[in-house]
């Protein structure tokens, strides 16, 4: 048991309106949290795990709710180190966040941002090899977040790795020092950081989310500091 109920609430960064300039510094801060506290690791640990069972190292991906587009930079330049490739297309829905995204991303040939609604979809059933949502699962209600998990197995092949918060009072605590120190001077993050955690779900939702989804073969890992990763994996015995 968590102790701490979850809480809905409205991020600041998630608004039309916020400030381009601070919505960028919070994407900014946003991406330091996946560098340092475990984020694009646990994606990648997952991702590595199942790409390695491929033919090839030669696979497509969706990232939905991309942010700035850090998680699929992440892959591209994983998988280019090992002598293979991964074509990532990259998703949001906020025209702001897009446009940091597209920013962000040009450089990398194999990284395409496209605005696409998380609970919605526009590809076909099993038009990607993997598809990755990280650190925006907590921004639904129970009900779209069923659906994002839905939409997120439906266009994967391969497999699926959702990586978020994991709510506890040592995730709040923690994310509350953060917040009156290193984003002491960053509105959107300091407001939003705390809201992101009472938002958070914990492992047992996550598993009851991915059941209301549908999903068949979902595991759910905890991963250090207060990270989770809900995982579909349907490489075994590929090639």
């Amino acid at each position: 048991m968590t102790g701490l109920p979850r809480v809905p609430g409205a991020e600041l960064m998630d608004e039309p309106g916020v400030d381009p300039a601070e919505l960028a510094r919070s994407l900014h801060d946003l991406r330091e949290v996946n560098r340092w506290l475990q984020g694009t690791r646990v994606v990648l640990r997952h991702l590595a795990r199942m790409a390695a069972r491929l033919p090839a190292l030669d696979f497509t991906v969706l990232d939905v709710a991309t942010g700035s587009a850090d998680i699929p930079l992440a892959v591209s330049r994983w998988a280019r180190a090992r002598g293979g490739r991964a074509r990532v297309v990259a998703t949001d829905f906020h025209a702001g966040t897009l446009a940091l995204a597209r920013e962000h991303a040009a450089r990398d040939p194999d990284v395409r941002v496209e605005e696409a609604d998380a609970r919605a979809l526009p590809y076909a059933d099993g038009a990607f090899d993997f598809s990755l949502c990280s650190t925006a699962l907590h921004h639904f209600d129970e009900e779209d977040a069923v659906r994002v998990l839905r939409e997120l197995d439906r266009v994967a092949a391969r497999g699926v790795v959702v990586s978020d918060f994991r709510r506890s009072r040592g995730s709040l605590l923690g994310v509350q020092l953060l917040a009156a120190t290193v984003w002491r001077g960053h509105p959107v993050t300091r407001h939003d950081g705390p809201v992101s955690i009472r938002r958070a779900y914990t492992p047992a939702e996550v598993r009851a989310l991915a059941e209301a989804a549908g999903i068949r073969g979902a595991r759910v890992y905890t991963h250090l500091p207060f990270r989770l990763a809900l995982v579909v994996d349907r490489t075994r015995g590929a090639g």
